[in-house]
């Protein structure tokens, strides 16, 4: 966990890369205690750079990045590390963006043998930002290509959505990910399985400012087929801490 925080506090100490730093605690093994052992804490880093108005052949877009380490190994060390960054482009007038994005980490398990990555994935696609009454939106779709062991190419639909209310004292934001991947993984257990299996993800967050940078809130993570294989929809409200920087 130290090299984590290491990292997060160069980031964080680099005014170019600082925006907000969460502290979660989730409660999924109160809520669903049949798949899940535990409840645990979750540190997130999250930066966001808005589109630049260069006059520059390409034209960067937005650029995102997030870290999230789940803190559910013993005695709350890091049990799942994730990353995705994301940025986009363009050369021609028209504001539609074409968007790169790499996501993928690890697990760790106890007993070990059971631990597992987070398969790198790449992906390219159309992105549009839009306004609309005060809003902020972005849509894309991509093509994913997934690299388990028996590769998957597929498509995924990516939605951000945020807005401030009474000037930002609350804030509602939070992205949603519907998106495919193959049955076979190249696996034992899923080689003899076809076709696609379509998968929904979706963390919609609250936030009530308290001070200055700091606020109070809550991120109901919303999972079909990502946490669990079969067809449950499972949504796992969070009480949050936030600091903007």
């Amino acid at each position: 966990m130290k090299y984590t925080i290491l990292t997060i506090l160069v980031v964080v100490s680099t005014p170019l890369f600082a925006q907000n730093l969460q502290l979660h605690y989730d409660f999924r093994h109160s809520i669903d205690p049949e798949h899940y052992s535990q409840n645990f804490p979750t540190l997130y880093f999250e930066y966001f750079k808005a589109m630049d108005s260069t006059s520059a052949f390409i034209k960067p877009g937005s650029f995102f990045m997030k870290i999230e380490d789940d803190l559910e190994g013993d005695q709350d060390n890091i049990g799942k590390s994730f990353i995705q960054v994301s940025q986009s482009f363009r050369m021609w007038q028209p504001k539609i963006f074409v968007a790169v994005q790499y996501s993928g980490g690890l697990g760790v398990t106890d007993p070990a043998q059971y631990s597992f990555y987070i398969n790198n994935a790449f992906s390219i696609g159309p992105s549009y930002p839009f306004q609309w009454k005060g809003a902020y939106f972005n849509a894309e779709l991509f093509y994913n290509y997934n690299l388990l062991k028996r590769p998957s190419n597929d498509v995924m639909l990516s939605f951000y959505w945020g807005k401030g209310f009474w000037n930002y004292k609350m804030e509602f934001d939070g992205d949603f990910e519907l998106y495919t991947l193959n049955r076979n993984q190249g696996t034992g257990a899923t080689q003899n399985l076809k076709g696609k299996i379509v998968s929904f993800f979706g963390e919609p967050q609250v936030w009530f400012k308290v001070k200055g940078k700091f606020s109070m809130g809550s991120k109901f993570i919303t999972q079909y087929h990502v946490y669990i294989p079969q067809n449950i929809l499972g949504v796992y409200p969070t009480v949050a801490a936030r600091v903007k920087f």
